[in-house]
């Protein structure tokens, strides 16, 4: 029984943050399928739980939405450099597979003329 309340308080604070951030209370009763007189209700409960302050006014919004945007940004490119630095890890592990000619012949060469200095 508890946790229906508080799911059903956790409905109400929505539909209250939504009436005080500007959508209509015809709307939300609406989309609630509840009274209007009921949502503003819940507003007041909203309002009197977390004061006036619990709403964030448009410049805190418009805030937040710019550096929600920064820290996108920030994302795309940190995870374009992972891509990058993977695709080099890539070519490296292939290029160290590989048997590299040059440095096979050099190590013969370099074999042979230490057995000879050691004649």
């Amino acid at each position: 029984m508890r946790q229906r309340n508080n799911a059903f308080k956790e409905v109400r604070y929505k539909a209250a943050q939504e009436a005080l951030a500007g959508i209509k209370v015809g709307v939300l009763a609406r989309k609630y399928e509840v009274a209007p007189k009921t949502i503003r209700n819940w507003v007041k409960e909203f309002q009197e739980t977390f004061g006036e302050d619990a709403v964030p006014t448009i410049d805190e919004r418009l805030d937040d939405a710019k550096r929600l945007a920064e820290l996108e940004e920030q994302y795309n490119q940190a995870l374009k450099a992972l891509g990058e630095k993977e695709l080099e890890n890539k070519v490296l592990r292939e290029l160290v597979k590989k048997i590299n000619p040059a440095s096979t012949t050099d190590l013969t060469l370099h074999k042979r003329s230490s057995s000879r200095d050691t004649r």
